[in-house]
């Protein structure tokens, strides 16, 4: 099993930054996919971001192109969203998730080909 734990939310005003972090235990992030999901009240699950397992390859979904960034840190079991130029439409609970063999999340935007979730953190912001 993988546990994630999602940390980093909170409340910012519009145009602000804000860093989440994904920390892994249980196992590790080594030789797994990351990617980095929202959902807002009433919208369906929405991807943002992923990292391929030794953070050689990026995916962004159209939330992320320009403004959010993503990192690992293996050593630390922790990957990163690092979100800029925020708008209140980015307001939702952003969700880690984790994608292990057969590997069906990497190349897909849809969160059921994802295996482990962490309980999410909410991000909100403020005009």
């Amino acid at each position: 099993q993988v546990q994630l734990v999602e940390s980093g939310g909170g409340l910012v005003q519009a145009g602000g930054s804000l860093r989440l972090s994904c920390a892994a235990s249980g196992r590790t992030f080594t030789g797994y996919n990351t990617a980095w999901f929202r959902q807002a009240p009433g919208k369906e699950r929405e991807f943002v971001l992923a990292i391929s397992w030794n953070g050689g390859s990026t995916d962004y979904g159209d939330p992320a192109e320009g403004r959010f960034t993503i990192s690992r840190d293996n050593a630390k079991n922790t990957v990163y969203l690092q979100m800029n130029s925020l708008a209140p439409e980015d307001t939702a609970v952003y969700y880690c998730a984790a994608d292990i063999p057969p590997f069906t999340g990497w190349g897909s935007r849809l969160p059921g080909a994802w295996d482990y979730w962490g309980q999410g953190t909410q991000v909100t912001v403020s005009s």
